[in-house]
């Protein structure tokens, strides 16, 4: 046999080989990677057009840099519907590996044990030294991590500077908050219901949802009263003080004594120059813009009123993991992603809302001037958390009830901060 022909039958062999031994490696490792192919469920509030865009940009982003992961993104509305199919959802056993959280419902989940501590991720690769001190105590439950925040919140005084021209009124200062009855005292100026002018809404009315305690719950901090011990343990003494008294009266006042707030407000009053000041989120600029509604024009904000104490609420929606999760750590990798700096930076950027991380407001211009830096001055000094505890949802729907009893019903503040207090102190004694 030539030396020709032996080279060309080892070859042969070797391509023998190779296609025994490749082929079916090649096979495996195909098979393997489309089984490596990782779906994550994400269940969402759904939220204003800005934000569900930021959402879906940023998850497209994600899918992108991390091939083997899908996220299948769910939203619906939040005001009920939301915490409804999410706690009906848990209790079927059906688990979203990431669910996002209105933050003072935390401890609700964390208790149940139905949301995983994110402690060691957050500590390790959460860079928690740059999100708000505020906000991260508020996602904090007996001393663990559970959520991780993209956006903070807060509210002001939005006020109607055509109205206020009209009556010869000195606009509020961007700088300086007034005191309610500074405000009081500009209401009464303005207040003429029989022209379809209204003097103020403190509060956002009387909705549905997380939206009356969160509004309204700043009355009380105002006016140095608290709804729990510092323990948590009974609202006794607190929700009733004469403090919380106080500020409940004055509430009240504003409807039924004074007459500058009114229960039956116009559509969209404040739009349509009926409505001279009422306090809103630094979400709404947004949706002011949707009307063609100009700041410096139509319309300025100034910080929120206070009393006794300047304090805002704060807190929103975070993002956590279920604790039956089969792939925490895949979902951890797209909450890492989204709560980064760079996402953090796009979703600001995108909704106007105020950005959880100090970086991103030391890198975006916009929220050194007015008016967003009366919202970040207001989040990073003046805010206040919400209770955190397990009973938090009693504790939202009793507050609610509370405002709506001492303005709709015209009970007593006192008969009705005591009923308040017996809800609260009823739910903490069953998480106990």
């Amino acid at each position: 046999m030539s030396k020709r022909a032996v080279i060309v039958i080892i070859l042969c062999l070797l391509a023998g080989v190779s296609f025994i031994y490749v082929a079916p490696y090649s096979s495996e490792r195909d098979e393997k990677n489309e089984k490596e192919l990782i779906e994550l469920t994400f269940l969402r509030n759904l939220a204003n057009p800005a934000s569900n865009q930021a959402y879906e940009e940023l998850v497209a982003e994600f899918e992108e840099a991390h091939p083997h992961i899908k996220v299948n993104m769910l939203s619906m509305h939040w005001a009920n519907e939301y915490e409804l199919r999410l706690r009906t959802e848990l209790v079927a056993g059906n688990h979203p590996d990431i669910m996002s959280i209105d933050s003072p419902n935390l401890a609700l989940y964390a208790n149940a044990g139905t949301l995983l501590s994110l402690d060691r991720y957050m500590k390790e690769e959460g860079n928690i030294d740059d999100i708000f001190e505020h906000t991260l105590k508020g996602l904090t439950y007996q001393d663990e991590i559970y959520l991780a925040p993209i956006a903070e919140s807060s509210i002001a005084l939005f006020y109607n500077k055509h109205l206020l021209n009209e009556a010869g009124i000195p606009f509020p200062s961007s700088e300086q908050a007034m005191t309610w009855d500074e405000v009081l005292e500009i209401a009464q100026k303005i207040h003429n219901p029989e022209q379809g002018i209204y003097g103020i809404d403190p509060a956002q009315g009387f909705g549905e949802g997380e939206g009356p305690a969160y509004f309204k719950l700043p009355f009380l901090w105002q006016f140095g009263a608290d709804v729990l011990s510092p323990d948590a343990t009974t609202a006794d003494g607190y929700l009733n003080s004469e403090e919380a008294l106080e500020a409940l009266k004055f509430y009240q006042d504003l409807y039924l004594k004074h007459r500058v707030a009114t229960v039956e407000l116009p559509p969209a009053p404040f739009e349509s120059n009926q409505l001279a000041m009422t306090v809103m989120g630094s979400w709404h600029l947004v949706d002011f813009e949707s009307y063609g509604l100009v700041l410096g024009e139509d319309f300025g904000i100034a910080p929120l009123p206070k009393a006794d104490y300047q304090v805002t609420p704060n807190g929103g929606w975070a993002l956590g993991i279920s604790a039956k999760s089969e792939h925490p750590d895949e979902a951890w990798e797209f909450i890492k992603f989204a709560t980064s700096y760079n996402a953090v930076k796009k979703h600001s950027e995108i909704t106007g809302d105020i950005p959880a991380r100090y970086s991103v407001v030391q890198d975006l211009p916009e929220l050194k001037e007015y008016p967003k830096n009366i919202f970040i001055e207001q989040g990073q000094i003046y805010s206040k958390n919400r209770p955190v505890t397990p009973a938090y949802p009693v504790i939202s729907n009793a507050i609610k009830e509370l405002f709506e009893d001492i303005v709709l019903n015209e009970k007593d503040v006192k008969e009705a901060a005591d009923e308040a207090v017996e809800k609260i102190n009823n739910a903490l004694n069953s998480t106990q």
